[in-house]
């Protein structure tokens, strides 16, 4: 159905295209002033699956908006007085993709994006204070029971202990008393994920945890016991497990730095070396005279 559409549309506008032109084996399909639009390119931008009248539809737009640029450039450049800093901003900017295309393609052949772990942290632990947090972040535990359940006393004791015989009996009790039970001492969580199992919200809870770590909370239906065993704020120094993406991505980026400028430097040496690069000085009259 796409190609049905399309071949409509070439069949009005083919008839009138000037055969002086060389197409180059493509298919002429609409003409302003020496600019060509062909059917291969209205049929690259047409979009898959559109039935017969949302195609005819689209090529009726594109067909519209690609004359309409035509006409708009050819009337701006008429109008340009400073023609030759438009072709200066062009030739900087073509420059800029052929170096950026070739800085990528070698990047891609010669430099590898492995990086090991001992790099990394490395990296991470020189550059601390590059990494800072956006939000707080705990570790601890948390657990939530039915106000009916028993030895709360117990409970109370034991979510505040670090003893690992104290964390044994909170996991067993746990296991049959507690809606939920969360034990996150080795890892950091966002704060917002634990506000989110208590009745407090995050404001509050970092409120709380800054002058005690053990918060006691209830409601009409539970108790909720939270252990911080570590906090950091916002803006304080980001854990090494949340940073390794970003440092990662720095690293990579340094590498790939001081990889070109290593090639820059190198093309530099050898073209000094063969005579390629000739400097121009000038006498002091002459300097006199500009």
């Amino acid at each position: 159905m796409r190609i049905i559409c399309l071949l409509a549309i070439l069949m009005v506008f083919c008839a009138s295209c000037d055969k002086r032109y060389d197409h180059a084996g493509k298919k002429p399909l609409v003409e302003v002033e020496g600019n060509f639009l062909y059917y291969e390119d209205l049929q690259a931008a047409l979009p898959a699956n559109l039935s017969k009248d949302d195609s005819l539809l689209f090529a009726e737009h594109y067909i519209r908006c690609w004359a309409e640029d035509i006409l708009l450039n050819q009337k701006a450049a008429s109008n340009i007085p400073n023609s030759a800093e438009i072709e200066r901003l062009v030739s900087n900017y073509r420059n800029s993709l052929i170096i950026h295309s070739y800085q990528q393609e070698l990047i891609s052949q010669k430099l590898s994006k492995d990086i090991s772990d001992a790099e990394l942290t490395e990296f991470y632990e020189s550059n601390k204070g590059l990494f800072k947090l956006d939000r707080p972040l705990v570790k601890g535990l948390f657990i939530k029971i039915p106000i009916t359940a028993p030895r709360i006393n117990d409970v109370r004791k034991w979510y505040k202990s670090d003893a690992q015989e104290s964390l044994d009996q909170l996991e067993k009790y746990s296991f049959q008393n507690a809606l939920k039970y969360e034990y996150f001492r080795d890892n950091w969580l966002p704060l917002s994920e634990i506000s989110d199992l208590l009745p407090l919200s995050v404001t509050a809870l970092e409120e709380q945890l800054a002058t005690t770590r053990n918060i006691e909370l209830k409601d009409s239906l539970y108790y909720y016991f939270l252990s911080a065993s570590d906090l950091r704020t916002k803006g304080q120094e980001e854990p090494y497990e949340f940073a390794k993406t970003e440092a990662r991505e720095m690293l990579i980026n340094n590498k790939q730095l001081d990889f070109m400028k290593q090639v820059k430097d190198d093309l530099y040496r050898q073209a000094l070396k063969r005579n390629k690069i000739k400097y121009n000085y000038l006498e002091p009259e002459d300097e006199e005279n500009n």
